[in-house]
């Protein structure tokens, strides 16, 4: 498989992982409210967040837009691994981790797609 392919492969996976946990959160579903509730910003943070989960969704599905959607996705679940780290625990309501170790993988292949985009990111490379 080329890079190409490879990385659409990496950014479908990624806007998956994001839009699919969108009905936990669009819908209230109680582990969702859980979780928010633990970190204390549930129920404005957990539609916040969903919102700018589907809007990384997309944006990574835009060819001119998929460092932006990489970079947004980056950010939002490194606040995602942290909040698991210093007050969710590893293993939320006996997911046996789940949702913990989803979220590694998601930043990782958020990590890849942005570097391979890297030379689009227009602030980075200013063209005279």
């Amino acid at each position: 498989m080329n890079s190409n392919k490879t990385i659409l492969a990496l950014r479908v996976i990624v806007a998956i992982i994001l839009i699919q946990t969108l009905r936990f959160k669009f819908t209230a579903h109680p582990d969702s409210v859980y979780i928010f509730e633990t970190v204390g910003l549930e129920p404005f943070g957990r539609i916040g967040i969903g919102v700018l989960e589907l809007i990384a969704g997309i944006l990574l599905l835009i060819p001119k837009t998929i460092w932006a959607g990489a970079a947004l996705t980056l950010g939002l679940i490194g606040g995602a691994i942290m909040m698991h780290l210093t007050q969710l625990g590893i293993e939320v309501k006996e997911d046996g981790g789940v949702l913990f170790y989803t979220a590694i993988l998601t930043f990782v292949l958020s990590g890849i797609i942005l570097y391979s985009q890297r030379k689009n990111i227009p602030f980075l490379n200013k063209r005279t």
